[in-house]
């Protein structure tokens, strides 16, 4: 696959890979990411969720707000099918530590997109950001150790397991593990 990014002055960032592309979010995308942020199915081991359409606004407009902060420390990416050009989901890398030049990503998609290999295509897309652009040596992200469709993902982008982290996140229905994995800028990316 070929993934190349397109910045259009400091704000704008276009991620594009194979069957998907990643892109700023728009007001418009509201009705979107409603269809996928109220489903009990996606943020079943989230600490958000299921949103109310004025939360789903909420995180809309909330992108829109980082995406113009200098410096900018997270990019929260609509996540397009490029087929037929529908906003599937979201997709972000958090840099959560300059000095030390760490970094997080996540992502969610809408059921009907799940097993695809679109979260997989977000994320190696997230980590060449990370790494190419953004200059960290250090890309992370956790799961719920019972969500093992995200852990998968984890791997098949190339994330390495390195523990399980306890207690770190309360949710609905109360303290959750998490599993942590990481790449480093010098590990070999699929």
């Amino acid at each position: 696959m070929i993934w190349t990014a397109v910045y259009r002055r400091e704000i704008t960032i276009e991620l594009y890979g194979e069957h998907i592309y990643l892109r700023e979010f728009k007001e418009e995308d509201c009705t979107a990411v409603h269809q996928y942020a109220s489903d009990e199915r996606v943020c079943r081991y989230q600490p958000w969720g299921p949103n109310t359409e004025e939360e789903s606004r909420g995180f809309v407009r909330q992108n829109i707000h980082d995406a113009s902060l200098k410096p900018r420390s997270r990019y929260c990416l609509a996540i397009i099918e490029k087929m037929g050009h529908r906003l599937i989901g979201a997709g972000e890398i958090h840099i959560r530590d300059l000095c030390f030049r760490n970094g997080e990503i996540g992502y969610s998609l809408h059921p009907s997109f799940w097993g695809k290999g679109f979260a997989t295509e977000a994320a190696l897309l997230l980590i060449d950001l990370g790494f190419n652009k953004l200059n960290l040596h250090r890309i992370y992200a956790t799961c719920d150790p019972r969500n093992t469709a995200s852990y998968m993902v984890m791997k098949k982008a190339g994330l390495t397991c390195e523990g399980r982290l306890r207690e770190n996140l309360l949710i609905k229905d109360g303290w959750r593990d998490s599993l942590l994995y990481s790449i480093l800028e010098t590990d070999p990316r699929p």
